[in-house]
C-alpha cells in the first residue's frame, strides 16, 4: 500500500480454544494477556513504552481457532514492530506474580459477561450447538479452569504450541516484502518445528432446547443451527443467504421483527466457520411478554427463506452489500493485514480480492435456496435467558 503512512504486522497463531484439553479450557487466552505482560528482556512498561513512544497500538485477540498479536505503527517502524511481536511470542517470561495478576483480571472479565445476558446467550448456544465438543466452550475459559490452572501448565501449554509451524507473520502497509521477509529471519534466526494441533469434528447431535435464568429486563433469545466448514463450496451462496435473513436494516429480521411489529430494538443474524464445522445464529432481545411472538415471526422468516428461497431484488441488494462493504473494508493497513493473516492461518492460501468478488457474484438464486434447505432446514437450538424456564419455549421447540 504505497500511498499509507502506516504499516500493520501481525503474528498469528493456529492455537485457540479447541486446542486446549478440558482441564485448560481457556489457556490460549490466558497465554494472550500474559505475553504482554514482560519476556527475557522486555518487562511490560518497556513493551508499552516502546509501542507509544512512536504513536503506535499494539493489541492481540483469541478465537476458537486461532490467537492473533498484532501491531499498527507509522510506516517506518516496522523493523521496531517485528522485533517487539517477535519478542512477545517466543520468549515470554510467565513471572508468578504476573500470572496472578493477569488470573485476577480474566476472572473479572468472566463475572462481565455473566452480568451480560446477551454474552451469556451465546455462550449457551454454542454449548448446546457443540455438545462435548471444544467448539461449544467459551474461548475464556470457566472460572474453575482459571482458578486452578498453574503457571507450569500454561508455560507448557506455550511450549507445545507456539512453534514455527503454527505460526503466520502477515503485514501490510508502506512497505517492502523483502524487507518483512528479512526482519521475520533476523526475528526467528533457527527456530523450526513443532506439530499442528490435533482436531476432530463435532459428532454429538445438538441440544434441542437451553435455558439460564436470570432477572433481566428482557428475553435474550438465541437460534442456531449448524453451518458449514471455511472450504466448503456453499461458504459464499451462505454469506447472501444471511445477509438476506439478518445482516443489515434491508434484511428480513429487520424489516419484519423491528421495523413493520416493533417486537425489538437488537435482531439480526450472524455466521461462524470452522475446519471443520459452522454455525448459523439469529439473536433478538425483546420484552418479556413479546418473546414469544418474536419467535414465531422469526420462525416464519426462516419457514419462508427453506420454502421459496430470496427474490431477485434480495440478491442483488446483499451482494451489493457484501462486495461493497468488503471492498471498504480494506481501505487501511489493519485490515488488510487482518484479510491475509486470518485467510493464510485458517485455509492455508489467500483469495484475491477480485476472486472474492466474482465468486460472490456468482452466486445465484438457486444456490441460496439450496444452502437455505440445508442448513436452515435442519433442525435448531433455541437458548434464552432471563425470567422464565423450559416451558416457556417447549412449544417452539425444533421440527424434526
Amino acid at each position: 500500500m504505497p500511498e499509507a503512512r502506516s504499516v500493520t504486522a501481525g503474528f498469528w497463531l493456529s492455537i485457540g480454544s479447541r486446542d486446549e484439553p478440558a482441564e485448560l479450557s481457556g489457556a490460549s487466552h490466558f497465554l494472550e494477556h500474559l505475553l504482554f505482560k514482560g519476556t527475557a528482556r522486555r518487562t511490560a512498561r518497556d513493551i508499552a513504552e516502546a509501542i507509544d513512544a512512536v504513536g503506535g497500538e499494539m493489541n492481540a485477540f483469541t478465537a476458537k481457532e486461532h490467537t492473533a498479536y498484532y501491531a499498527r505503527l507509522p510506516a517506518g517502524e516496522l523493523e521496531l514492530g517485528l522485533d517487539v511481536l517477535s519478542d512477545v511470542v517466543t520468549q515470554p517470561a510467565f513471572r508468578p506474580n504476573e500470572v496472578e495478576a493477569e488470573r485476577l483480571v480474566i476472572l473479572e472479565e468472566l463475572l462481565m459477561d455473566e452480568d451480560d445476558p446477551d454474552e451469556m446467550v451465546h455462550t449457551l448456544l454454542y454449548e448446546a450447538l457443540f455438545p462435548d465438543h471444544p467448539l461449544g466452550l467459551e474461548t475464556v475459559g470457566t472460572r474453575e479452569t482459571i482458578e486452578s490452572m498453574t503457571r507450569d501448565e500454561i508455560a507448557g501449554f506455550f511450549a507445545d504450541h507456539y512453534h514455527p509451524v503454527n505460526l503466520v507473520v502477515a503485514a501490510a502497509g508502506s512497505l517492502d516484502h523483502d524487507q518483512v521477509v528479512a526482519g521475520v529471519e533476523a526475528c526467528f534466526d533457527d527456530r523450526v518445528g513443532g506439530e499442528r494441533p490435533p482436531r476432530w469434528a463435532p459428532e454429538a447431535p445438538p441440544a434441542p432446547l437451553v435455558v439460564r435464568r436470570r432477572d433481566t429486563e428482557q428475553a435474550h433469545v438465541a437460534l442456531g443451527w449448524r453451518g458449514v466448514p471455511f472450504d466448503d463450496p456453499d461458504r459464499y451462496a451462505l454469506a447472501v443467504l444471511n445477509q438476506v435473513l439478518g445482516g443489515g436494516m434491508a434484511s428480513r429480521l429487520f424489516q419484519e421483527v423491528r421495523e413493520e411489529r416493533g417486537l425489538a430494538y437488537s435482531v439480526g443474524s450472524g455466521t461462524s466457520m470452522f475446519a471443520d464445522a459452522g454455525a448459523v445464529v439469529v439473536y433478538v432481545g425483546t420484552a418479556l411478554g413479546r418473546s414469544t411472538e418474536a419467535l414465531r415471526v422469526i420462525d416464519g422468516v426462516i419457514d419462508g427463506l427453506v420454502a421459496d428461497g430470496i427474490t431477485g431484488r434480495e440478491l442483488e441488494v446483499a451482494k451489493g452489500y457484501l462486495a461493497g462493504s468488503m471492498v471498504l473494508g480494506l481501505e487501511d493497513s489493519g485490515s488488510r493485514m487482518g484479510r491475509l493473516g486470518s485467510s493464510e492461518t485458517v485455509r492455508g492460501f489467500v483469495t484475491s480480492v477480485d476472486e472474492h468478488l466474482a465468486r460472490i457474484d456468482a452466486v445465484s438464486l438457486e444456490d441460496v435456496h439450496r444452502v437455505a434447505m440445508r442448513v436452515l432446514g435442519a433442525p435448531r437450538t433455541l437458548a434464552a435467558v432471563g425470567p422464565f424456564d423450559e416451558s416457556r419455549f417447549e412449544p417452539l421447540l425444533p421440527r424434526s
